[in-house]
């Protein structure tokens, strides 16, 4: 069937943080939302049937566990798309990849350990981090070329002992990899992952690759999950997937947690047990539809996103010489390049909030190599991103 991604769906008053948040955030009931990662886009029909069918059935109790054909659906796409055979044990359901980061570092490091990232990156693995007592080691991102890049002399660097008259072993337990990036929106070639890989596995690190974003593709990418590289690589790593960014799912929590080490997945049950929930019914249901009937919906989704790329890319190229789009690989968030402007941190979130009244974040949330960057999600009607960009011409036309 054809998806109408044009007409534009009220979402105000539904319990959505995106819309009923704007005023609270960005100081306007008229901001136009373009922060969190969820898309105002309407879900695929063969979702939408099978909670509806699940829902006739009238009784919602517990679930015992993620049934077989849930199990199946994950097993077969992760199969189909990536011809990597995950086990059924390796599975952990979670209500969403988050919490299961929370946990994930609290199986994997003690307080004081310290643990990887690449700023700029997405906000709460700073807090995953610190909450858990740990301490970020920020491999920061390098733009050349209008590209981002991984700074290995300096990933190596933090490995190293680190003081002069007597040198203290290195504390780095993990690395959070998100993979596609977001905000930057790279998506890391095998020769990056492998050689990432290389480097934390050899310091006795255990890699997290953050892969929720793996389908959100833009022509001419292709997703490698760190896993699939090598059987070493495989069982000193864990996996997180989902079907939430991918087919809009994000408010029924249910994320594909993969973990092959049997000690690293004992660990995480340990660390989990008590504290978090498994995941709802629907959430399993939307799930499982997705994966096996999801892919024309989403065909048509990423035809879509491709045009509100192009617009944006025009639109900035031709009206907005001073803000630069970093080119995405994956994802609908945008990494915007602002830095033209000249304006600090408060002063680029008082200009979003006061001067194009647009909901979007600024970019030292995501680390401080984010100042003077804003992400923006395109994940919505085109007239919606239209009316956007024509309130960041104004703005910026008005105050330069």
């Amino acid at each position: 069937m054809k998806y109408d991604f044009d007409t534009v769906i009220p979402r105000r008053n539904t319990q959505c943080a995106k819309w009923d948040l704007s005023e609270a955030l960005f100081g306007s009931r008229e901001a136009i939302p373009m922060w969190v990662a969820d898309m105002d886009l309407p879900v695929a029909k063969p979702i939408t049937d099978a909670i509806q069918k699940r829902t006739d059935h009238a009784i919602f109790g517990y679930p015992e566990r993620a049934p077989k054909s849930t199990i199946d659906a994950v097993i077969n796409r992760i199969k189909r798309l990536y011809n990597w055979t995950v086990h059924p044990d390796w599975i952990v359901f979670t209500p969403g990849v988050v919490p299961a980061l929370y946990g994930l570092i609290k199986a994997l490091t003690d307080p004081g350990d310290s643990v990887l990232c690449q700023g700029p990156v997405y906000y709460p693995f700073w807090s995953v981090i610190n909450n858990n007592g740990c301490l970020a080691a920020d491999n920061q991102l390098q733009l050349v070329n209008n590209r981002y890049e991984v700074d290995f002399d300096d990933l190596e660097n933090w490995f190293k002992p680190k003081g002069s008259l007597f040198p203290e072993p290195s504390r780095i337990k993990s690395m959070i990899l998100s993979n596609p990036h977001n905000p930057v929106g790279r998506v890391w070639s095998e020769s990056e992952l492998r050689q990432m890989g290389e480097i934390v596995l050899k310091n006795n690190a255990v890699m997290i690759s953050d892969e929720i974003h793996c389908e959100l593709l833009f022509k001419g990418f292709k997703h490698v999950p760190f896993a699939t590289l090598s059987e070493e690589f495989e069982q000193r790593s864990v996996t997180c997937m989902a079907a939430s960014k991918t087919f809009n799912l994000a408010g029924l929590g249910a994320s594909v947690i993969i973990i092959p080490d049997p000690e690293i997945r004992a660990a995480f049950a340990r660390a989990k047990n008590g504290i978090m929930g498994g995941v709802n019914i629907f959430g399993l249901t939307a799930l499982e539809a997705a994966f096996n009937e999801g892919d024309e919906w989403l065909s048509q989704l990423l035809e879509y996103l491709e045009g509100n790329l192009q617009l944006v890319k025009t639109f900035l190229n031709e009206k907005v010489k001073k803000i630069n789009l970093i080119q995405p690989e994956g994802t609908y968030l945008l990494w915007l390049d602002c830095r033209k402007l000249k304006l600090s941190a408060s002063e680029m979130m008082s200009f979003i909030k006061n001067e194009i009244v647009l909901g979007m974040e600024e970019g030292s949330l995501f680390g401080p190599n984010g100042e003077g960057f804003i992400r923006m999600n395109i994940a919505c009607p085109r007239s919606v991103l239209t009316e956007a960009l024509n309130r960041i011409q104004k703005a910026v036309d008005r105050n330069f």
